[in-house]
């Protein structure tokens, strides 16, 4: 098996188990930059692994007539041409949960900086206006997880990984998804519902073409006046113009992200143009998956499924629909 890999070499080295990667196999790393689509297909592997900011298009899947699996590093996908790589039989898995409780995580660090204003806070510190700032602490206390309801959009591995630590601060826990099972502890709202009831609202949701865009100025007018969005998830489901308007109207008291689009950022990108709005976004840069156990556990169900296809099976966590 040769394996194409468009990722960071490093951390594959660092946090793979030796034992899942076989004998013969041969693993070849391009990086985890812009692909050059001529030299991903010039190696004629049979899988390529690929970070999930990275794109694997049509162009490079016709010229591999060996390739069985594209596997995304991580839980994104949408990068990846489905149907291409459907229409040519190879299987497109993600590592679907392996850093649920790390993305979760890094959506309590979101909230809590926003609830508590950390950035100003902590400028207050760097330029000695201690005092002005318990001041104005006093006049505007901050709320206290407890005393917030949240809505979880999106309710698979990370929304309820979100809705455990949450709930274990006392939020109380509203969540919207496509299925409607029972969840003890979270209560189940239609979605204009959850917007319009709820003091944070989290997008845990992939990029699908029902997805994309849905938080637009439509959407933002039945939140709560005063709420706080938080997106771990993907950019693509957010308008930043619409995000940043909610933000001076006052209809958003805060907005969190891990991720914007496009990715990378750029310089005229809506939230970094806006710097009267400025004390009121949260933003990290795409890194809530990356920890020592999420990219273990990416790495061992990667390497599982890869033995898989060697063997004739079927991998885990298909996205394709094969």
């Amino acid at each position: 098996m040769k394996i194409a890999l468009l990722t960071n070499r490093e951390s594959i080295e660092r946090f793979s188990d030796p034992a899942l990667i076989l004998p013969g196999w041969e693993l070849v790393f391009l990086g985890n930059g812009a692909p050059d689509p001529d030299a991903v297909a010039a190696t004629d592997a049979d899988v390529i692994v690929a970070d999930s900011m990275l794109p694997v298009g049509a162009d490079v899947i016709s010229r591999m007539p060996r390739l069985r699996l594209i596997h995304a590093q991580g839980v994104g996908f949408d990068k990846i041409d489905l149907a291409a790589a459907a229409k040519a039989g190879v299987y497109v898995c993600n590592c679907a949960g392996s850093n649920a409780r790390a993305v979760a995580e890094q959506a309590m660090l979101l909230i809590m900086a926003l609830l508590r204003g950390f950035r100003a806070g902590e400028e207050a510190m760097f330029s000695c206006r201690q005092t002005e700032a318990r001041t104005a602490g006093f006049a505007d206390p901050a709320r206290e997880l407890g005393d917030c309801s949240v809505g979880i959009v999106g309710f698979g591995a990370v929304g309820r990984a979100l809705g455990e630590l949450l709930a274990a601060a006392g939020s109380r826990i509203f969540w919207y998804g496509p299925s409607r099972r029972e969840y003890p502890g979270a209560e189940y709202l239609p979605l204009d519902e959850l917007y319009s009831s709820c003091d944070i609202v989290s997008l845990n949701l992939p990029v699908t073409p029902e997805t994309v865009g849905m938080i637009n100025d439509a959407a933002l007018a039945r939140f709560k006046p005063g709420a706080l969005l938080i997106n771990t998830s993907r950019g693509e489901l957010v308008d930043n113009e619409a995000v940043v308007r909610a933000l001076r109207s006052g209809r958003l008291g805060g907005f969190g992200a891990d991720t914007i689009a496009p990715e990378p950022v750029r310089p005229d990108d809506p939230f970094l143009t806006a710097p009267d709005v400025r004390g009121k976004i949260a933003l990290s840069p795409h890194v809530g998956g990356l920890t020592v156990g999420g990219f273990r556990r990416a790495y061992a169900t990667i390497w599982k499924n890869v033995a898989a296809v060697a063997r004739g099976e079927r991998p885990v966590n298909i996205v394709n629909g094969l």
